[in-house]
């Protein structure tokens, strides 16, 4: 019978729990802002996690400005990775900015856009938007 999880998978979601925490409660710089972890990967020996952060940009803060500022913190953020979880190697921490969600949103946009202009497009064409349609 196969495992469920993977072990890999089994560190990679408490890399993220302990990460969470970490970057809420020990990081203090004003210019990483809300970060929010959405995901981490771990490489199948367990050398390398690439942590996959969204911001709530305040003001003139940027996704670009906010990801530089958690890099700098990356040596600081293992270190205190390693005094909570029990692994042979503590991962090497590398930032990404993970822009699924904005992409999300606009592709949303884009379909809400289409829908309306075949919508404006039907009634200046006479025929019934909210009939049956072929």
């Amino acid at each position: 019978m196969s495992k469920e999880f993977s072990r890999t998978q089994r560190v990679s979601q408490q890399l993220q729990k302990e990460l969470a925490v970490i970057l809420q409660r020990e990081i203090r710089d004003s210019r990483i802002g809300m970060v929010t972890i959405s995901d981490v990967e771990v490489s199948r020996d367990l050398a390398y996690a690439k942590v996959f952060v969204t911001f709530l940009c305040v003001g003139e803060q940027t996704p670009e400005s906010s990801l530089n500022a958690l890099k700098e913190h990356e040596a600081h953020v293992r270190m205190m990775l390693g005094k909570r979880i029990r692994l042979r190697l503590t991962p090497e921490v590398r930032f990404t900015y993970d822009n699924t969600l904005v992409e999300g949103m606009r592709m949303s946009n884009l379909v809400s856009e289409v829908v309306s202009n075949d919508k404006n497009r039907a009634q200046k064409a006479g025929r019934d938007v909210e009939g049956d349609e072929e």
